[in-house]
């Protein structure tokens, strides 16, 4: 909070974590509270904070992994068309997760959050302007898509939920760099997705 009572706005990943601490109570969370906590109307925090959920403990609930693919597939598609005003539908922001589970996730990402935020910086700025901000936005849609499918393998979300995450970043910070870092772990995930295809391939009934 700042000192006239209104909410610091997410800048990296520590104000991130710290927002979604001191902006949330109770022993659950929904979805709605997480969003209005780092600031609902901006895609960049918005997509950091789902990206921060698909790699935090939140995930192991099953289907969450899938469940949050689904809302960034959603939120990310109207980056794509440049809606200003991002909309999710109220069953998914009624969503609820546990509190200690999210505050044991910020408290972890804590100890990495100081030395990612001191890496990141306002550079190659165009890259997270328009019009690369919709590519950004569609490699977000990608990876929620690569989520699916890897979602049935042991640690197979983390790639995907790590891209959301760095491109959430490099649009809340600006940094055009982060965008190319997040495209190389896109790639390694895609990679992975093709290599275990004809394996994922005998799970399906049909």
């Amino acid at each position: 909070m700042n000192r006239d009572g209104t909410r610091a706005p997410v800048t990296n990943l520590r104000t991130l974590l710290r927002s979604l601490v001191l902006n949330t109570e109770g022993e659950t969370v929904t979805v709605r509270e997480l969003m209005n906590a780092v600031g609902r109307r901006a895609y960049g925090p918005v997509l950091l904070l789902l990206g921060f959920i698909a790699v935090s403990p939140l995930t192991i609930i099953p289907g969450s992994n899938w469940f949050v693919a689904t809302i960034t597939l959603i939120f990310a598609l109207q980056a794509v068309v440049g809606r200003r005003t991002p909309w999710l539908p109220k069953g998914a922001l009624d969503f609820s997760f546990s509190r200690e589970l999210l505050v044991k996730g910020a408290a972890a990402g804590e100890k990495y959050a100081h030395m990612i935020d001191s890496l990141v910086k306002p550079r190659l700025t165009f890259l997270t302007e328009s019009p690369f901000v919709q590519i950004v936005a569609l490699l977000c849609v990608l990876a929620s898509l690569l989520t699916y499918p890897l979602g049935l393998v042991p640690f197979g979300p983390l790639l995907p939920g790590l891209t959301v995450m760095l491109l959430g970043l490099a649009l809340t910070a600006r940094d055009g760099v982060v965008v190319l870092f997040a495209a190389v772990t896109f790639g390694a995930a895609a990679y992975i997705l093709w290599t275990i295809l004809p394996k994922l391939a005998h799970l399906w009934p049909f």
